[in-house]
C-alpha cells in the first residue's frame, strides 16, 4: 500500500505556501459574511475568483440555493479515473458583536506571526489552506488519478441544510470516497468525530395573579424551573456505551489534546451535557408570571442514541402546563480512528509538525456530520481558533501553512492509494 512518504512528488505537493494561503485567507476575511443573517454571495464570489487566479483549470460553479446563501464548489481532476477526495468548509462566521471591543480590523489585519479578523480561525483560515492545498495537488494533476474537489457551504453556523447538504443532494462529486474539513480545531489534533446535539425550546404557562395573592396563581417560571432540574435527573439515569476504539482514542488524546482545548475535554466528550442558553418569563416582580420559556443545547456522545436521549426528555419534560419542541436534532457520528483517512492525516501532520499529533473525538459540531450520516469517512483538521466567535479573533498563520500542507498529503496518499 502506497504510504505519503513514498511518493515521488511527496515535496513539492507538501510544500510551504505560506504566502499564498495568508493571501487567500486575508481576501475571504475582507469579505463579511456574519450569520445571522448569513449573505455569502460576495464571499462566495471572492472564493470563487481565488480558486480561478491559482487554479486555471479548475472548474468553478456557484449555487444559489436561497435569497442570501450562495455555495461554492471546485473540482480537479487527474491523470485518469480514480478515487475523489471533498476538502469542505463553511463560508459564514459568527456576527462582529460589539465592534468597540475590537482592537483589531475585524475586516483582517496581520500583527506579528497572527491573522486576526471575523472568520479567521473559524472559518475562512481553514478554508484557504483547503484551497491551497487543492492548488497545491493541481499543480501536480500528472501525478495522481481521480478528482479533488472541494466544497464550500452557506449556512453551517445556524446547522442549516442549504449549504453542504444541499451540495451534496444536487451536485453528484460533492461526495467521495474521502472527506477533509478545516475547521477549527488544532495542528496538534485530528479529529475523527463528534457529538450529536438536541437542541429544544421549554415552554411553562400558568395563571397569573398578585404577588401577594401567590395562592392563587400559578408560577410558570416555577413550573420551569422544576422542569429543567427534573433533566438533570433524567438523563443522569442514561448508560453510554460507546465502542472501545472511541474511549481508548479519547483517553490516548488526554495528553496533547487537553492542554490545547481545555482540562475536562476527556470528561466532556465521554457524557450527556445540557446547556441552559437562554430563559426568560415574567413581567414584574409583583405579579406571579403566566408565562416562561427556556432553549436548551443537549450534547450527545458517542454510545448512546438520540431515541433514549428523546425518551428521557420527554419524560422529564410531561408536567402540567410544560411543553417543548425540538429546534435541530443530530446523533453522534465518528469515522473509525484506525480508518485509512485518519491514518493517512495522523502520519501527515507527524511528518509536517515533526511531532505526534492526538487523534480524537470533538466536542463542538460541523458539517462533518453531513457526510458521516451518508457513510462517508470523515475528518476535521484545522488552525487553533483564537477569541472564536469574539473580539479580535485570530488564528497563527504557521498554522494554517501547517493545515494547508497537511491536507494536500492526506488527500495524496488517498489518490494514491493501490487496493490491497
Amino acid at each position: 500500500m502506497l504510504h505519503v512518504e513514498d511518493h515521488a512528488n511527496r515535496g513539492a505537493i507538501g510544500e510551504s505556501r505560506r504566502d499564498a494561503v495568508l493571501a487567500i485567507a486575508r481576501r475571504l476575511i475582507a469579505a463579511a459574511s456574519p450569520n445571522p443573517p448569513g449573505d455569502t454571495h460576495e464571499v462566495a464570489e471572492v472564493a470563487a475568483d481565488c480558486i480561478r487566479e491559482s487554479i486555471p483549470t479548475a472548474e468553478v460553479t456557484l449555487h444559489r440555493t436561497s435569497d442570501i446563501v450562495t455555495n461554492v464548489v471546485v473540482r480537479v481532476r487527474g491523470r485518469g479515473p480514480g478515487k475523489r477526495v471533498v476538502f469542505n468548509g463553511h463560508l459564514d462566521t459568527y456576527p462582529l458583536g460589539d465592534l468597540s471591543a475590537w482592537t483589531t480590523d475585524p475586516a483582517g489585519e496581520v500583527r506579528g506571526s497572527r491573522l486576526y479578523g471575523r472568520g479567521s480561525a473559524d472559518m475562512k483560515g481553514g478554508i484557504a489552506a483547503s484551497m491551497v492545498a487543492l492548488a497545491a495537488l493541481a499543480d501536480h494533476a500528472d501525478s495522481w488519478s481521480g478528482e479533488a474537489v472541494l466544497t464550500l457551504g452557506g449556512d453551517e453556523e445556524s446547522m442549516g441544510p442549504l449549504g453542504t447538504k444541499w451540495l451534496m443532494d444536487n451536485v453528484p462529486y460533492a461526495v467521495g470516497d474521502a472527506v477533509i474539513i478545516g475547521d477549527a480545531g488544532s495542528p496538534s489534533v485530528l479529529r475523527f468525530g463528534e457529538k450529536g446535539f438536541i437542541w429544544i425550546e421549554i415552554t411553562a404557562s400558568g395563571r397569573p395573579a398578585h404577588g401577594a395573592h401567590v395562592h392563587l396563581g400559578d408560577n410558570a417560571i416555577d413550573r420551569l424551573r422544576k422542569a429543567l432540574d427534573r433533566l438533570e435527573g433524567a438523563f443522569g439515569a442514561l448508560s453510554v456505551k460507546a465502542p472501545a476504539a472511541v474511549t481508548e482514542a479519547i483517553a490516548r488524546s488526554k495528553a496533547i489534546s487537553e492542554p490545547l482545548a481545555g482540562s475536562g475535554e476527556a470528561e466532556t466528550l465521554g457524557r450527556l451535557t445540557v446547556n441552559i442558553g437562554t430563559i426568560s418569563g415574567g413581567i414584574s416582580p409583583n405579579l406571579v408570571p403566566a408565562d416562561a420559556k427556556a432553549a436548551a443545547d443537549i450534547r450527545i456522545p458517542v454510545g448512546l442514541s438520540l431515541e433514549a436521549v428523546e425518551e428521557a426528555l420527554a419524560s422529564a419534560l410531561d408536567g402540567p402546563g410544560i411543553a417543548y419542541s425540538v429546534q435541530r436534532r443530530f446523533a453522534p457520528s465518528f469515522t473509525p480512528p484506525d480508518h485509512r483517512l485518519v491514518r493517512s492525516c495522523a502520519a501527515a501532520a507527524e511528518r509536517v509538525l515533526g511531532t505526534p499529533v492526538a487523534v480524537n473525538m470533538r466536542v463542538g459540531g460541523s458539517d462533518s456530520r453531513w457526510f458521516r450520516m451518508a457513510d462517508l469517512p470523515t475528518i476535521v483538521y484545522g488552525p487553533t481558533p483564537h477569541g472564536m466567535g469574539g473580539p479580535d479573533e485570530y488564528v497563527e498563520i504557521d498554522e494554517l501553512d501547517q493545515v494547508a500542507r497537511v491536507h494536500a498529503l492526506t488527500a495524496l496518499d488517498i489518490l494514491t492509494a493501490q487496493e490491497a
